[in-house]
């Protein structure tokens, strides 16, 4: 889904680059724009092109040692492109591709596959009321951290489900699909791995909501955690 769009006009000695050299260069320009995203988040760049060599091999010089530095300041995995659907695209490719002489590296074509984040909740309910924590983690480390206060009552149960419920929901929203989801609520864990039945109409109520959201999964595992490994 495009969230973005850098534009930029080449002039005087650009317009001379080698064509391998402008797409390196766009990269540049665009890790400057967006520099928040860049440093926020690892970032997937899809190319037909072989810019991996051009950048890392000893013999670089000039700007493109400049650029290599400038890039490595971020997270940055080069990925080789598949073939591109969208007629807009196409076009592009056929306006670019009569003055390029590069051929992509095929060696360096890497798959990628959904990682795995890691989803911590707690919950409390008492007589002030109830609220959750959820502690969302991504495969490079980076956390998603939130409070939530319940402006209606519900049972410490109730509330261990809605921390769960409430944690699939932002899991799904960010486009998660594996998630190993740890509670320290042995009800909630083994309800929903089918060791305990669920008796209580309310209870079934949310078991039958955790499971049609976790069902937009790839793939999901929970597991009950001590107390102590859950601060």
């Amino acid at each position: 889904m495009p969230i973005y769009f850098v534009s930029k006009a080449l002039t005087g000695s650009e317009l001379n680059y080698h064509p391998i050299k402008k797409f390196v260069y766009a990269l540049v320009i665009t890790a400057r724009r967006l520099r928040r995203y860049f440093q926020a988040h690892p970032i997937v760049v899809l190319t037909d092109q072989s810019i991996r060599q051009i950048l890392y091999k000893p013999e670089t010089s000039g700007r493109l040692t400049k650029w290599a530095i400038e890039l490595r300041e971020h997270e940055i995995n080069l990925c080789a492109r598949s073939a591109v659907k969208g007629q807009i695209l196409a076009d592009y490719q056929g306006e670019t591709t009569s003055d390029m002489s590069i051929v992509p590296d095929l060696e360096d074509v890497t798959t990628l596959t959904p990682e795995l984040w890691e989803l911590y909740t707690d919950a409390a309910s008492g007589l002030e009321g109830a609220g959750v924590v959820l502690l969302l983690t991504g495969p490079n480390k980076e956390e998603h951290t939130y409070a939530l206060r319940f402006n209606f009552k519900v049972t410490n149960s109730e509330a261990e489900y809605e921390a769960l419920l409430a944690g699939l929901r932002l899991a799904k929203e960010i486009g998660v699909k594996k998630l190993q989801a740890y509670v320290d609520s042995q009800l909630v864990a083994n309800q929903i791995n089918g060791t305990f039945d669920a008796h209580d109409e309310g209870m079934q109520a949310y078991l039958a909501l955790a499971g049609s959201l976790i069902n937009e999964f790839d793939d999901f595992q929970i597991s009950q955690i001590p107390r102590s490994r859950n601060k």
